[in-house]
């Protein structure tokens, strides 16, 4: 599973250095950067989209239409377009999220910020976002691009992943780890 795994972000890394690049001379990288966040942010929020892009039941033809569609409705470049349509051509439309997770950790290298996944029991305030986020600049030298999720089973505090450095201060872990130091006396 993690060779399948590797094998489609390598193929996601292509296509999203080959976007990249042509974004670059044309350039046109924050439009689309705009139109990749607008298509991860309906990827997210529908499972029929999700159905579409990676069900391999769907025709190459119907995949293409759907998109199409949704590409209009979002009125998504010309540069955008023709990455997911070549995606749902070449029935490689079930690697577009890893396409556009690979095109945002290019951009982030390309504007000299580090990805920062914070994971909280409970959503951030604006102002903690923006707390953290300076906390992070001070101690990483870099502006970080922050990625709030939240997951109500930690209990308390918060896990901070930046690069494959992890940082766990969940209420869940330290009871987790107090429990396995009962066990183990």
């Amino acid at each position: 599973m993690a060779s399948g795994h590797s094998q489609i972000a390598g193929l996601a890394l292509r296509y999203a250095t080959a976007a990249f690049e042509l974004a670059a001379e044309e350039r046109s990288i924050d439009i689309l950067a705009r139109d990749l966040a607008q298509l991860k942010e309906l990827l997210k929020d529908s499972p029929e989209l999700n159905r579409l892009v990676r069900s391999p039941l769907f025709s190459r033809e119907d995949q293409a239409k759907g998109m199409e569609g949704v590409l209009a409705r979002t009125g998504a470049s010309p540069l955008a377009r023709k990455l997911v349509l070549l995606l749902a051509e070449k029935r490689r439309l079930f690697a577009l999220g890893g396409v556009i997770r690979a095109f945002e950790q290019l951009l982030a290298k390309h504007r000299g910020e580090v990805a920062a996944e914070v994971t909280s029991a409970r959503a951030l305030s604006t102002d903690e976002a923006a707390d953290l986020k300076r906390l992070l600049k001070d101690k990483l030298g870099r502006e970080p691009k922050l990625e709030l999720h939240v997951d109500p089973s930690l209990l308390g505090g918060m896990k901070l992943k930046v690069g494959s450095r992890m940082i766990d201060s969940s209420l869940r872990s330290k009871l987790d780890s107090l429990r396995a130091a009962m066990k183990g006396n």
